[in-house]
């Protein structure tokens, strides 16, 4: 396995819920449905699950671009529609890939970690090959 790249992303989960709050921000255009139902099935506030997979989302993109490091990028930025985070039956997460993201991504693996401490969440992300 060699490592081609590491992305972390921080978010604030009250500012990022009121963002979600917002009527036109486009911030819950975002999330997939999958995403939108897992983060609202989940007894404690969904603002808290939205933003940790808003975090891996950014975490995602910030491995690739590290990856890609002195070349230009090859697509623009606004591509969080396109990586979803999914759980399994323990709610362990992983990223699933779709559209173009998921064919320049495609024989790579994305590895992820997700954590929530008081009024922040967290993601970890290794693009690895």
């Amino acid at each position: 396995m060699t490592i081609l790249g590491v992305g972390v992303d921080l978010v604030h989960v009250p500012s990022f819920g009121d963002q979600l709050d917002r009527p036109g921000t486009g911030f819950e255009a975002a999330f997939l449905p999958g995403e939108r139902s897992d983060a609202r099935s989940h007894p404690s506030d969904s603002a808290r699950h939205f933003a940790a997979r808003w975090a891996a989302k950014e975490a995602v993109i910030k491995a690739w671009s590290a990856s890609l490091h002195g070349a230009p990028p090859v697509m623009d930025e606004h591509v969080h529609h396109l990586i979803e985070l999914v759980t399994d039956a323990w709610g362990r997460p992983r990223v699933r890939l779709h559209g173009e993201v998921a064919k320049h991504l495609d024989g790579l693996t994305l590895s992820v970690s997700l954590s929530h401490d008081g009024e922040y969440a967290v993601a970890y992300v290794i693009l690895s090959s």
